[in-house]
């Protein structure tokens, strides 16, 4: 299977019989060949079905060809169960559907690449829910789930996935369709008689659960979180016999799941939460046991470890006010019920409890919804903040998912802490303490050979002491790469026998997933980072030294996949837009991981297949703030795109995009005229014809008064008694809406402040995201030899279009590596951010004359990830408005990106996707504002609102 013919021989044959898509080019199986753990195995290729017929089609060609097949949804898999040399099925692109929904039964049909949150938020109107939910939920499908048999945060409650199946409806190895479910003894009798693979399945799971009735009874733990090995335990309890229980925690090496019936239970209509913080965090186990007996509806651990990372983050560290002081570690206690009331009444009976018992030395009561969500958020970043440790010390996925009797778990964390000391490291400490299932991450430095062995020592000296505790190797991330070999000493060469013989009855000719569970290879073999894994450095302009280099910066990516969620935030609009896995961050880190790592020559660097991979990143920024691992795509495109550009010449139109405060100038001298000219028909075809400007997309107006002519001429409204301020005014707020810098100018001045205006070039922001590295740059040391003198005198450098004020902040710092250069970022503020500290010091009172007005606010990409909409929406309220901020993630134009004839339909998918639908639900005395002039430009185009800048709101609250 090494030359490349014999997979596009496989794909030929595919592409006879599937109608959906085939990848199966390099870098599609390189994109594939990772999940979230610590291997990397390159796939045969890619299908993405459409539907199960595609499913069987592949299977059939598999077994005809003698290939395997491995079942994907997420890739989020922690143990390497989603990767292997195999064809993948990626069911997360259409095989994503709710099919039926039953309240009265409290069940649904699901397809299997459907999300968690996706089913959750489909149900959610009927007060419904699935009940596991991983800390993956906004990614993790639900046919992955099945697979792994996951649980998460509230299985003190809900149990583990295996609760909640139903029915099964899988493909076996010969291409047959079967459902499982419930049968009774008579069925099961007539189906084990049956010659074929299903009824294989039968006689062998009923024979075996016979036979090892007494070892099953002695080697499987008795405790909730065991999802090792298979589940024989479940075919010796009094209940109907279903062979769906046997696919469930089976990682894919049984059949393909191609729909699942499963329950759903009512969703509680209050929780609040009491937040216990400690100084020790074996107290905080062991108070835990005395926390449970008031029946928490849930229960986790999070140690300081996550919380020092969290405080680097810049998204969690927004929703770290729940913490007091800096403990060792802290109890997430969560209560449900009907009522308000109810709950209030649990965490009070808690506190009683925890201030008679002396548990802990501070308590945060949460009641409100967003308090409660904002503390999730944060525990179920724990793995992405660990994962997103800068250096080559990791803490990897290898023992982070052992369980035990939740009475012997803070010894067992004694003992297992032991062992990390000894072997010189440390590691991270968190999860469901409620239920003795703890996720231990020990730091280790995979490109070193000795690393790699205290890896292996590690694991052999944590299985011991599993096996002295009755506990899991894996109480919920399943075996995989990293635990399966572990199975015969956990479970005895019986019960490992057994297992074989299952594999075998339902995949004779070992099609699905092969080398987990059972026959696995070492522990060691196909890893991701290992001692022979080398990178090369290329030559950067912007500076990669926080992150210790570019490879470091790409490797930061651990391969979790937060960047595929869907429902919130703003991380990845490409991704939200294509559901492809190339276009995700996720992707494009793998990728250029790739390219450096020599998996593909490095002359692939300034590729045409890497460009394509990087193409339709919108450089939002989103993910350097939700990104847990603090991945900064946009800044590793800016420097890719630099390198292709200097090696493959720099096209005409990054050229126009990048000149546009020149282009600005000359359009806005010759307005009106240069209006009509730049909108008539045969300019607007010439341009999409020549410069791929799309023709669709209306261009911004030039302002036949530039702000610049406006400020020269004016007199001040004020007597600048309280200070002066340097408004940044960047091209567009001069050329094409000088109205927002007039508003903002009236309004500082009538407010005492004495603003001016310094000989400032463009910021650069638009060569940066052309690729136009040095020309930015230039900008740049410009910019900061002008404002170095007002930034060392402490006057306030103000701006108005973020992404143009906020590249003051993010690169110029990086361009210009000089202290000069870290003082105007400093000194540096969006106009919000200036405002409410102005107010906040007691020196600027802005009134309440919004009168209540509502206003519906949408953020920039930028500001969102770099600073938040907080200043924004406590200045719109200071101001007397009634602010709703929409959770509509990126606005799809990302500065030219709209107006490019390749991604203009992308940009209106992607805008199309919360923001317009926001925007035109809102009544026509709602005012619509967005900071972002590109943003203002999309909602006009595809909501037809004009939506306004925050300070024209502001001028107009006290203009009068």
């Amino acid at each position: 299977m090494q030359a490349g013919r014999d997979y596009y021989e496989i794909a030929a044959e595919l592409k006879k019989r599937v109608d959906g898509d085939l990848h199966f080019d390099k870098y599609s199986r390189l994109l594939y060949s990772t999940d979230a753990s610590i291997y990397q195995i390159e796939p045969i290729g890619v299908v993405v079905p459409r539907h199960k017929g595609d499913v069987q089609a592949a299977i059939e060609v598999a077994k005809r060809l003698g290939v395997s097949i491995l079942s994907r949804g997420g890739g989020t898999s922690l143990a390497g169960q989603a990767v292997g040399h195999s064809i993948v099925l990626d069911f997360s692109k259409y095989m994503q559907n709710v099919l039926e929904v039953n309240p009265e039964e409290l069940s649904c049909r699901v397809q299997p690449g459907l999300v968690q949150d996706e089913l959750n938020a489909y149900v959610r109107g009927q007060w419904l829910q699935f009940g596991p939910d991983t800390s993956t939920s906004n990614r993790a499908t639900i046919g992955g789930m099945v697979g792994n048999n996951s649980s998460g945060a509230h299985s003190l409650t809900y149990g583990k996935t295996l609760d909640h199946v139903i029915e099964l409806t899988v493909l076996l190895a010969d291409g047959s369709e079967v459902n499982l479910k419930d049968l009774a003894p008579a069925e099961v009798e007539r189906k084990s008689k049956v010659d074929s693979v299903e009824g294989r399945a039968y006689r062998e799971v009923f024979r075996l659960a016979q036979q090892h009735k007494s070892e099953i009874d002695a080697r499987y733990p008795k405790i909730m979180r065991r999802v090792s090995g298979y589940n024989l335990d479940e075919f010796i309890k009094p209940q109907p016999f279903n062979l769906a229980r046997m696919i469930v925690g089976s990682e894919g090496t049984l059949a393909a799941i191609v729909e699942a019936k499963m329950r759903l239970v009512r969703k509680p209509k209050w929780t609040a939460m009491d937040v216990i913080h400690f100084n020790d965090d074996i107290e905080a186990l062991e108070c835990a046991q005395i926390v449970l007996t008031t029946k928490p509806y849930a229960m986790e651990s999070t140690d300081k470890m996550i919380l020092n990372l969290a405080r680097g983050n810049i998204e969690q560290s927004r929703k770290l006010g729940f913490v007091q002081g800096t403990p060792d570690s802290l109890l997430m206690v969560e209560y449900a019920g009907e009522t308000e009331a109810e709950v209030r009444a649990q965490v009070e009976k808690l506190e009683e409890l925890r201030k008679r018992e002396k548990i802990g030395y501070a308590a945060t009561l949460a009641f409100m919804p967003e308090e409660v969500k904002s503390i999730w958020g944060v525990r179920k970043a724990g793995l992405g903040l660990l994962l997103g440790m800068k250096g080559d010390k990791k803490p990897i996925a290898f023992v982070e998912d052992t369980a035990v009797s939740p009475e012997k778990l803070p010894e067992f964390i004694k003992r297992f802490r032991e062992i990390v000391t000894r072997h010189d490291t440390v590691a991270g400490y968190y999860g469901h303490c409620s239920v003795g299932c703890m996720h231990i991450r020990p730091l280790i430095n995979l490109k070193e050979n000795g690393e790699k062995q205290k890896m292996v020592s590690i694991a052999n000296a944590i299985s011991d002491l599993v096996l002295e505790f009755n506990g899991a190797m894996s109480g919920e991330h399943g075996d995989g790469l990293a635990r399966s070999h572990f199975n015969a000493k956990l479970f005895g060469p019986a019960l490992y026998d057994g297992f074989r013989q299952i594999k075998r009855a339902f995949d004779p000719y070992n099609l699905f997933n092969p080398g987990k569970i059972v026959d696995a290879p070492a522990m060691t073999e196909s890893l991701k980072i290992s001692p022979e894994y080398k990178t090369w450095e290329p030559q950067t302009t912007l500076d990669f030294t926080e992150q210790g280099g570019f490879a470091r910066a790409v490797e930061m990516c651990s391969g979790m996949g937060e960047c595929r969620k869907k429902l919130d935030g703003t991380m990845c609009p490409s991704y939200m837009g294509t559901l492809d896995e190339e276009h995700s961050t996720r992707g494009r880190a793998n990728a250029l991981r790739n390219v450096l790592s020599g998996s593909v020559p490095k002359a692939e660097f300034t590729g045409k297949r890497l460009y394509d991979v990087m193409d339709l990143c919108l450089e939002c920024k989103a993910c350097k703030a939700e990104c847990p691992s603090n991945v900064d795509m946009a800044k590793l495109k800016y420097e890719f795109l630099d390198h292709y550009h200097r090696a493959n010449g720099l096209p005409l139109r990054n050229r126009i995009f990048g000149a546009i405060a020149s282009l600005n100038r000359i359009g806005s001298a010759l307005a009106p005229v240069s209006n009509w000219l730049a909108n008539s028909m045969p300019i607007r075809w010439l341009m999409d014809i020549l410069t791929g400007i799309d023709r669709r997309r209306p261009l911004p107006q030039f302002a036949g008064e530039s702000f610049e002519d406006w400020f020269r001429v004016h007199k001040p409204e004020g007597d600048g008694s309280q200070g002066e301020v340097v408004l940044f005014h960047d091209t567009f707020n001069n050329y094409n809406t000088p109205n927002v810098a007039i508003a903002a100018t009236r309004f500082l001045e009538k407010s005492s402040y004495r603003v001016l205006l310094v000989d400032r070039k463009c910021c650069g922001r638009p060569m940066i995201s052309k690729g136009m590295l040095s020309q930015a740059k230039e900008n740049a040391a410009w910019n900061v030899a002008t404002l170095a003198a007002y930034a060392e005198k402490g006057t306030p450098i103000v701006g108005l279009e973020p992404s143009c004020l906020l590249t003051l902040r993010d690169e110029y710092p990086e361009f210009v590596r000089t202290e000069a250069a870290k003082q105007v970022a400093q000194h540096s503020f969006l106009l919000e951010e200036f405002v409410m500290r102005e107010v906040n010091g007691g020196r600027l009172s802005l009134g309440a004359n919004g009168k209540g007005k509502r206003v519906l606010l949408h953020g920039h990409c930028h500001q969102k990830a770099l600073v938040g909409m907080a200043p924004t929406v406590a200045m719109l309220k200071a101001a007397g408005y009634e602010v709703s901020e929409v959770d509509s993630g990126c606005c799809g134009m990302a500065g030219s990106f709209g107006f490019e004839k390749e991604h203009y339909d992308l940009s209106i998918k992607i805008g199309n996707r919360r923001l317009a639908p926001a925007v035109k639900a809102a009544s026509s005395d709602v005012e619509v504002v967005a900071p972002g002039i590109s943003c203002r430009q999309q909602i006009d185009h595809l909501a037809q609102r004009q939506a306004k800048h925050p300070v024209e709101l502001l001028w107009d609250s006290i203009k009068n």
